[in-house]
């Protein structure tokens, strides 16, 4: 009985989950790009910072309008707050798993890909469920 509950709450949230990975991956090409269009400019740090924002926000935008379809309560100005406010938590992860490696590292250090990668799937799980249960409240009836 449990695990047989335990496979419906799983394909219930599993396409969404899918779907959040796609818009993820994305956020990950827009926070690369960011980065590397940035870094020789203001250094790779600043630029860390100011590209996880950027593609937070554009993730949040994709979220709301695919992902989360049907769940978009509230004013947008607000949701977005709250997004980037829930991530927080994902965003440390996300970013502390990046800065640490750039610091470590000579190789992410000229190769920041790999750091930006590895703080992404590091917050994946974090940033999933936040926006499932507290960004988007999606509820699923037991």
């Amino acid at each position: 009985m449990v695990i047989r509950g335990a496979t419906t709450r799983l394909r219930r949230i599993l396409p969404r989950f899918i779907r959040f990975g796609v818009v993820g991956g994305f956020g990950l090409l827009v926070d690369i790009a960011v980065v590397y269009g940035l870094r020789r400019h203001i250094g790779l740090y600043y630029a860390g910072l100011i590209s996880y924002f950027i593609a937070a926000s554009a993730n949040w935008g994709l979220h709301r309008i695919w992902t989360f379809k049907g769940h978009r309560k509230g004013s947008a100005l607000k949701q977005w707050l709250m997004f980037l406010a829930a991530n927080s938590l994902g965003f440390a992860m996300n970013r502390g798993v990046f800065f640490a490696m750039a610091a470590s590292f000579a190789t992410v250090h000229r190769h920041p890909i790999i750091g930006i990668a590895a703080g992404t799937i590091t917050g994946l799980f974090a940033n999933f469920y936040l926006s499932h249960r507290v960004v988007f409240k999606v509820d699923h009836p037991r």
